[in-house]
């Protein structure tokens, strides 16, 4: 009961906070029918020069970190990212009124990862002053990219069951590359290189630290007119998928934070890294998944799996599971 009531405690906390302030007011500047539009290009920048920030940062604490320490919470982002689209696609498949499709590009998106839920939740880490290893973020790729080949490859193979044709060789190889082409990973791991084999401390105390909050919270404008945006889409497909996506994240996560818990037993993983890990497996790809699902599964609806995710999922990764996994992160740990 205790928990429960610190949890609202923290969720009423959390939409006086910037991060979320800013998502809400992006969600009511689109309900009142403004014109406010912030430019592509602004955008592409902003999320580059976050992921730049968190690669930068978390190359440079690899260099320091004990590489056995990583293997095992990289082992479970990559079984999580799997796991979350094969429970995803054979609940599709059990419900009524939902193309297999659309089921697995919803799964695909929801086991895939979220750039700007990410980026959110470490400045609220930060601000309740809760360490996590900044090698954390690098987890991304090992949940994003399997999640992504796993719900081509599904999608792949049903279509060819549904065509009556022999199943081909899928190409891996070329989903693999997109997914590394994409903006939201490049960003990242080209940061990581940098931040691991340059030494770019001082452009990081000068220019990306002061700055991170300022850009993400105009992230957070854009995020909010989006969902917004994306509702309408929703509705006009099966409401399993607002169910879903409502209930996915917190279900995700709960799975990250079993397993980070057991990283933090065995490898000392910090409290503050299961948390982290827990939003993780919380978000869905907003940035990244879509463009790569919609080259990998053309003739799924993008009304169902990025409508869901913008307009359901990464509010309620940002809005609830963040506060709900740092309240849970206090009374498993002594942070």
């Amino acid at each position: 009961m205790e928990f429960i009531a610190d949890f609202f405690v923290r969720l009423l906390t959390q939409f006086q906070t910037p991060t979320l302030g800013f998502l809400i007011g992006g969600m009511l500047v689109a309900a009142m029918g403004s014109n406010l539009k912030i430019p592509n290009a602004v955008y592409q920048f902003i999320v580059f020069f976050l992921l730049m920030k968190i690669g930068l940062k978390g190359g440079i604490e690899i260099r320091e970190a004990d590489i056995a320490a990583m293997a095992l919470p990289a082992l479970f982002a990559l079984v999580l990212g799997v796991s979350i689209v094969l429970m995803g696609s054979l609940l599709f498949s059990r419900l009524p009124g939902i193309n297999r499709e659309d089921g697995f590009a919803t799964a695909g998106l929801f086991g895939a990862v979220s750039a700007s839920t990410l980026a959110a939740a470490m400045v609220m880490l930060e601000e309740e002053s809760i360490h996590f290893e900044a090698w954390v973020p690098a987890l991304y790729p090992f949940m994003d990219i399997p999640a992504l080949i796993l719900a081509i490859v599904l999608a792949n193979i049903h279509r060819q069951k549904q065509d009556d044709q022999a199943i081909n060789k899928v190409d891996v190889g070329s989903i693999i590359k997109e997914s590394l082409q994409g903006s939201a990973l490049s960003a990242l791991l080209l940061g990581l290189a940098l931040g691991l084999l340059a030494k770019p401390e001082p452009v990081l105390a000068s220019f990306y630290d002061p700055l991170f909050r300022g850009f993400l919270s105009i992230l957070m404008l854009v995020m909010g007119m989006e969902a917004y945006a994306r509702l309408n889409e929703l509705r006009k497909v099966a409401h399993w998928y607002a169910a879903y996506a409502f209930i996915a994240p917190i279900v995700h996560g709960l799975m990250a934070f079993g397993l980070g818990y057991i990283a933090h037993l065995w490898v000392g993983f910090s409290p503050g890294g299961v948390i982290l890990f827990a939003v993780i497996a919380a978000s869905n790809s907003d940035i990244s998944g879509p463009p790569t699902l919609r080259a990998g599964i053309p003739s799924a609806n993008p009304s169902s799996y990025i409508g869901a995710s913008t307009s359901v999922g990464t509010p309620v990764a940002i809005a609830i599971c963040i506060p709900l996994f740092i309240a849970l992160g206090e009374r498993v740990f002594p942070i």
